[in-house]
């Protein structure tokens, strides 16, 4: 994950509240998360419906990806609050991690297991009788046209394999809650099709997909539902079809961000 802090200018104190209200799959309520003197989530407030395949749009540095860490337990906020499943995240860390899957853009694997033996391993972790193990992992690698690589050491996987994989591994117990920075970065148009008719099929049976790019045009294909956050907020949030109202999310977004396209060339081409 790569954003780095927004501003210069300290949260201030954050009192945490009780239980939200509705039945969101994830809500954050008055995210502050500050590196020294540098805010990167600024008072940032979302509610990611039930069910829904929801995007998280923004220019580097916007805070998407400290926000997902916080909202995964990997990264500790500084105030406000961000529950998952109904759960809050920080009371019940372990809770909330049994039942999401994540795929950070920093991807981290056992790169001295083969790919095989990686999701098998994952499915044991949680919990899973290892005949189940072996099926589903025999089906993810199908699926995702990595059986050539079954045997294989994830160490010499591609960045793309890499994606794959790893994805695998957070969908294997079928989460309720999936988390994906960037999951389709240097990953083939055909594995991405793929990806796609899996993801849409885990919403479909009524999980939810909350999923940060950079690439406009997947988010506004995939994604039912959208969030555009600018230095650390939230400034347009909505379905995906009101948020654009006929236009293309990405010129939504330029305007949310307060970027006017002005053409510029440069003399020296």
């Amino acid at each position: 994950m790569t954003d780095q802090p927004a501003t210069t200018t300290p949260p201030p104190p954050v009192v945490h509240s009780g239980p939200p209200e509705g039945d969101a799959a994830v809500s954050i309520r008055n995210l502050y998360k500050s590196f020294g003197q540098k805010v990167a989530v600024n008072g940032l407030t979302l509610s990611v419906p039930r069910g829904t395949f929801f995007g998280l749009v923004g220019p580097n540095g916007a805070g998407k990806s400290t926000t997902l860490k916080i909202s995964t337990g990997l990264l500790r906020p500084d105030g406000g609050d961000v529950w998952v499943a109904g759960m809050d995240v920080w009371a019940d860390p372990r809770a909330v991690k049994a039942t999401i899957g994540v795929v950070p853009e920093d991807l981290r694997l056992f790169e001295r297991l083969t790919g095989q033996e990686l999701l098998e391993y994952v499915g044991l972790l949680r919990g899973f009788e290892r005949d189940v193990c072996r099926h589903r992992a025999n089906e993810l690698l199908e699926v995702m046209d990595l059986e050539d690589a079954a045997g294989r050491l994830v160490l010499d996987y591609s960045t793309g394999m890499r994606k794959k994989i790893a994805l695998g591994a957070a969908i294997l117990h079928r989460p309720s809650v999936l988390f994906l920075d960037e999951p389709f970065e240097s990953v083939d148009p055909l594995s991405v099709r793929a990806l796609r008719e899996i993801l849409t099929q885990l919403v479909n049976n009524g999980a939810t997909v909350v999923f940060s790019s950079h690439v406009m045009e997947v988010v506004e294909r995939l994604c039912d539902h959208v969030a555009v956050v600018h230095a650390g907020s939230v400034v347009a949030s909505g379905p995906t079809a009101q948020v654009c109202n006929g236009r293309r999310l990405e010129d939504v977004f330029a305007d949310a961000v307060g970027h006017a396209h002005t053409a510029r060339t440069l003399d020296w081409l």
